[in-house]
């Protein structure tokens, strides 16, 4: 594997340093192609202006990629102590342009570093907190958010269901959410064994934009309607959508959707008429109890 003119070592060489062996737990797959890791970095170009966050950025592989090309800035948030030292070094060779943040990157508040311009979120995800992170992002308020668009590592399964369309075997509840919010694109595959240790399958680099105008919807009955629809995802909508505990026949006149459909046939927009009718249905409910409590979330 041919190392970048960036005079910094090769990457095995900082990972048996630093005794950067992959810890499972940690759902760890160090990329060690930096060929392979400009290729990721370019896909997020350009990068001149921009602050990038990045998430378990291991022994560095995709973060010197970014700084060699020119990222203004890169916040790498890494859990493992083992890689800070290996980050340090790099940090020491691109002077003012690398943050180090120790930590878990689902506690991680990027939203303070948003006001210096444009922030790009690129990473080769730990499979273990990847969709939990991407849910996080696309749930963002307020919208349009922090980040301008993100290009993201998943395992190929995972990969198509964040852009499998209605109809689709893999469409469901993670495609609606993601794709309500942003338009998402598989850029290219990669190989198990671009990552040590390999992984047991393939992965897949993605690109979320983030719709400036995404429709106003409230999030958690979105995804009550898609729980719902997909947790029975073979039965028709009437029978599926009885798990609500509402007029089931009056949701779907409002949402203007066919009864007899099943969820993997209802597009986003479908859902997002099946969220705002059920919104205004228990809106109405609680005025006529006069209450004023909200309904919990089934």
């Amino acid at each position: 594997m041919s190392e970048p003119p960036d005079g910094l070592p090769p990457l095995r060489d900082v990972i048996r340093r630093h005794g950067l062996i992959a810890k499972k737990s940690l759902g760890q797959n160090f990329l060690l192609d930096l060929n392979l890791a400009a290729r990721i970095a370019r896909a997020a170009e350009p990068l001149a202006d921009v602050t990038v966050l990045e998430i378990g950025s291991g022994p560095g592989g995709l973060t010197r990629a970014l700084l060699a090309l020119t990222a203004r800035r890169v916040i790498a948030v890494e859990r493992d102590e083992r890689a800070i030292a290996a980050l340090q070094e790099i940090a020491g060779h691109y002077p003012g342009r690398l943050d180090i943040v120790p930590g878990d990157a689902l506690t991680f508040d990027a939203r303070a570093y948003a006001d210096h311009g444009p922030l790009r979120i690129v990473a080769n995800l730990p499979y273990n907190i990847a969709t939990a992170l991407l849910v996080s992002w696309v749930s963002a308020e307020p919208w349009p958010p922090w980040y301008d668009n993100a290009v993201l590592m998943f395992q190929r399964e995972v990969a198509e269901r964040i852009v499998a369309a209605p109809g689709s075997k893999s469409y469901g509840r993670l495609s609606v959410l993601v794709q309500w919010r942003c338009e998402a694109k598989i850029l290219f595959d990669v190989h198990p064994s671009a990552f040590v240790p390999a992984p047991k399958v393939t992965s897949s680099l993605i690109r979320l934009t983030p719709r400036a105008n995404a429709a106003a919807c409230e999030r958690g009955l979105l995804e009550a309607v898609t729980q719902a629809a997909f947790g029975q995802r073979r039965k028709m909508l009437r029978q599926s959508l009885r798990a609500l505990g509402v007029d089931v026949p009056g949701l779907l006149s409002a949402a203007g959707l066919d009864p007899t459909a099943r969820a993997e046939d209802i597009p986003v927009s479908g859902f997002l008429a099946l969220a705002r009718v059920l919104a205004a249905q228990r809106g109405a409910g609680r005025d006529a109890a006069g209450t004023g409590r909200p309904v919990q979330d089934p």
